[in-house]
């Protein structure tokens, strides 16, 4: 992380929240006000590493993700079924990852975007294999038969669909397994014009179902009580569902805060960011 907001009841509080956040001293960033804050609204600061100390934490986010992002599949044949997901892409792909985060970091903006994360978005620089080629054998390998992929194509994205029985250990516990299996995919299907989803037996169209009625009745409850409320920790694509279910609602705002894998969104009314 190069680049993070700060949100607080002043603006001390907001500028330490942002330094906890990056693990950076004040030394080594350059700090914009948002919102100086008031009576009834936070303080919000955008922190970014500064231009003199960027390479000391370039190399620290190479290490990072060159350690952490990639994942490869290791099935049980046995029990026929995909056992775990580990992460292991090779050391090239790591590093084009990373190359990728910091220049979406330092890039420059006319204004803060609303969160932008989730499996989708994970695409490698150069093309891969087929999507559905890479589904047939992962599904094949898993024992699985009777099965069918349907491809669903929209301005935006391409979704796979996986659709048959018994896949629920594909899904595995609140979905981590399927979130697995979708980075995967992301990595291996590589460049693409439109961002690559996955959906395994409609888990991802429930999920989204599910996910934006919360998303609708936390911020009736925002709106009508004023204050903010803050969801449970979710997964980089469960959080994009709740920002795009909400960013149309104008009595509303949200914001991702806390480090992974405990992040969470925080939903305040609108009026908190004038």
């Amino acid at each position: 992380m190069l680049e993070t907001e700060g949100i607080g009841k002043n603006l001390e509080q907001a500028i330490e929240n942002a330094l906890f956040e990056l693990k950076a001293p004040r030394e080594d960033v350059d700090i914009k006000i948002l919102s100086e804050g008031g009576l009834f609204k936070k303080a919000r600061v955008l922190v970014s590493i500064s231009e003199d100390a960027k390479e000391k934490y370039i190399k620290r986010v190479e290490k990072k993700i060159e350690d952490e992002v990639s994942v490869i599949v290791d099935v049980d044949k046995s029990a026929q079924n995909v056992e775990e997901i580990e992460k292991a892409l090779k050391k090239d792909i790591a590093k084009k990852e990373a190359k990728r985060e910091i220049e979406k970091t330092f890039a420059k903006k006319e204004e803060v975007e609303t969160e932008d994360d989730g499996d989708e978005d994970d695409q490698n620089e150069e093309s891969g294999m087929d999507a559905v080629e890479f589904l047939t054998g992962l599904l094949d390998k898993a024992g699985k038969s009777g099965y069918t992929i349907e491809t669903k194509e929209d301005d935006k994205y391409i979704t796979y669909c996986v659709k048959g029985e018994n896949l629920g250990d594909l899904i595995g516990h609140r979905g981590e397994c399927f979130y697995a299996i979708s980075r995967l995919l992301v990595a291996v299907v590589g460049k693409t014009d439109k961002k690559v989803l996955l959906d395994i037996g409609e888990y991802r169209e429930k999920r989204v179902e599910s996910l934006t009625a919360l998303a609708k009745r936390t911020a009736d409850r925002v709106a009508k009580s004023g204050k903010y409320a803050r969801l449970d920790p979710m997964n980089p694509s469960d959080r994009r569902i709740i920002h795009t279910a909400l960013q149309d609602d104008a009595r509303v705002t949200t914001f991702s805060k806390g480090v992974e894998p405990r992040r969470y969104v925080l939903v305040f009314p609108a009026d908190t960011d004038n």
